[in-house]
């Protein structure tokens, strides 16, 4: 069944979302850009048009109907707020059919309480992306539902890759990820702001010192994925014996860095499996 989809190429392939936020709009503007899916064949629905005008400026289809998106569309996204994401699905499962492949981007919202609302073996996926994927540079990763197979997991993932990295993982690891990288990019900007302030200190201009310290951290991330190395191997080549670095580097242990951001994500973890369990 997933078969169909697959072999749908970017010219016929369509793609809906219920719910047209900011990240349904990343994603669609991942997915045009990359030639994915043409425009035309992308169709979005929500309640009023306040978000829906983003879609008709990169030329999708929009409605207010969220059983039309169904209709028109075996591929689904569903990118409501969480809180709502319940009523959202039992509204549309009247026309969910065997052939619909449905996506939850709602943290939260477990993919037994989803398969539950939907007709029997429904296919559902659950997709947790964060912030950069405005910028096609995500941290996204997928889990799937007990009807899924491979071929859909993987044009999924074919998809996704439009709007950065994508990895599929067990449902478990869903709420870790929240705290690793959808809270994590507040992390690495708090980081950031810290560094360049340091700049400051000593006397560099701010916006300066803003631009180096976010393309510093461009530079380290771009050589930690693309040499697979490990954060030591590539912290150690940087610190020369009696250097600046490690200098550096004695103050930030000093200052309990790496406890404070291990005790970040454990606790942005913790809040995501709270706001799971409600």
């Amino acid at each position: 069944r997933g078969d169909k989809m697959a072999a749908a190429g970017p010219a016929t392939r369509r793609v809906g979302f219920v719910g047209a936020g900011r990240m349904a709009g990343a994603i669609a503007q991942g997915l045009i850009r990359a030639g994915k899916v043409e425009a035309q064949h992308i169709v979005a629905s929500a309640p009023t048009d306040r978000n829906l005008c983003h879609f008709q400026a990169l030329g999708c289809q929009t409605t207010h109907s969220n059983q039309e998106v169904l209709q028109s569309c075996l591929l689904v996204i569903f990118a409501t707020k969480p809180h709502i994401l319940p009523a959202v699905v039992a509204e549309v499962a009247p026309v969910v059919t065997a052939e619909h492949i449905l996506v939850s981007v709602a943290a939260g919202v477990s993919l037994s309480t989803l398969e539950e609302l939907l007709p029997p073996n429904t296919r559902v996926l659950r997709v947790l992306p964060n912030l950069p994927c405005v910028v096609q540079e995500g941290a996204i990763v997928m889990a799937r539902g007990r009807h899924v197979g491979s071929s859909e997991t993987k044009l999924l993932q074919h998809l996704l890759e439009a709007c950065g990295r994508c990895e599929e993982v067990p449902e478990a690891y869903v709420d870790i990820h929240t705290g690793l990288s959808g809270s994590g990019v507040a992390f690495v900007c708090a980081f950031s702001e810290a560094l360049a302030e340091g700049a400051v200190k000593m006397g560099m201009p701010s916006s300066l010192a803003h631009r180096i310290a976010a393309q510093t951290l461009l530079g380290t991330a771009k050589m930690l994925l693309h040499e697979g190395q490990h954060p030591a191997q590539l912290r150690s080549d940087v610190c020369t014996p009696g250097g600046t670095t490690i200098y550096g580097l004695h103050a930030l242990e000093q200052g309990g860095l790496r406890a404070a951001t291990m005790s970040a994500v454990e606790a942005a973890t913790c809040r995501a499996r709270e706001l799971s369990r409600k």
